[in-house]
């Protein structure tokens, strides 16, 4: 599962964060729950929760259902 995740991040997320100056890294993967860490721009910026629920959260979950959480670290 780690490597689906990670190539959604990469392919599909990762260049929206990089517009704005911002990026993601991967932290862990355990029972269905995906924590991140936010990078560059958007670990300082104030709709880092929304950036993370609306599009991190749910492009993963779309993509792997076997998701059930997108937490921040």
């Amino acid at each position: 599962m780690r490597e689906k995740i990670e190539n959604v991040l990469a392919k599909d997320i990762k260049p929206l964060l990089a517009i704005d100056g911002g990026s993601i890294e991967l932290v862990e993967v355990k029972d269905g729950i995906v924590k991140v860490r936010l990078t560059g721009a958007c670990s300082s910026c104030p709709m880092a929760q929304l950036t993370l629920t609306s599009i991190v959260e749910s492009k993963l979950k779309a993509e792997i259902p076997e998701i059930k959480k997108v937490e921040a670290v």
